[in-house]
């Protein structure tokens, strides 16, 4: 399933060269995403980042965490291109080719996991609620022992907007598709809970997004 395309602000229109896609957002949101990271993620492992996207994040991050093996996704063909150009472009070992996964469509967890970290930035508010819960009902099953699971972006918060700017771009998604758009918080604490991770912690982000960072329960 490819998401509604993210309106975003006005200058997500940026020139791409190429296959190689630019996203402004993705450029503002690296370095508070990776300074939360820092405190969350294990120190080597394998990682999933789910819905990829231009791959900025992908070849920022893996250089940045270079104990882990980084492996990007996406389900759009046009993004996949971007990553792969991306990646050509840097020399970082622990950064995989992408594959192609739709994280909407059950059972990728038994066929790709477990991981010792999986990544979900800005993909919740762009797909319909049932498509949400078996990303987050995947994602955990797709976490090894003591795994975390990162999902970043804009959520409601007891049923309110953070701003009139993300009241708008609800409305705005919602015309595109109306099962889309933000998620309440407490909703994706409870399924993430239902799914059996614990220790759920939330960071206040720029631009009123949120981090929420869940574990896997550590066996033995």
């Amino acid at each position: 399933m490819t998401p509604p395309q993210d309106p975003g602000p006005p200058d997500n229109n940026a020139p791409d060269e190429g296959d190689k896609r630019f996203a402004p957002a993705a450029a503002r949101n690296e370095a508070p995403i990776a300074a939360v990271l820092e405190q969350h993620l294990p120190k080597s492992g394998r990682l999933l980042e789910i819905a990829s996207g231009t791959g900025q994040h992908a070849c920022a991050f893996a250089a940045r965490f270079p104990g882990l093996i980084w492996q990007p996704s996406d389900v759009d063909p046009a993004k996949l291109a971007s990553i792969r150009a991306r990646i050509a472009e840097v020399d970082c070992p622990n950064l995989l080719p992408p594959v192609e996964l739709d994280a909407a469509v059950p059972g990728w967890a038994e066929r790709i996991g477990p991981f010792d970290a999986i990544l979900i930035v800005n993909l919740l508010h762009l797909i319909g609620t049932g498509p949400a819960n078996t990303v987050l009902d995947e994602a955990a099953h797709a976490l090894a022992s003591g795994g975390r699971l990162a999902i970043y972006g804009p959520f409601l918060r007891d049923g309110r907007f953070a701003s009139e700017g993300d009241e708008r771009f609800h409305a705005s998604l919602r015309e595109q598709d109306p099962t889309t758009g933000y998620k309440e918080v407490a909703d994706i604490r409870a399924r993430l809970e239902r799914a059996g991770l614990e220790n759920i912690a939330r960071e206040e982000m720029p631009a009123n997004n949120l981090m929420l960072v869940a574990a896997r329960h550590r066996l033995g």
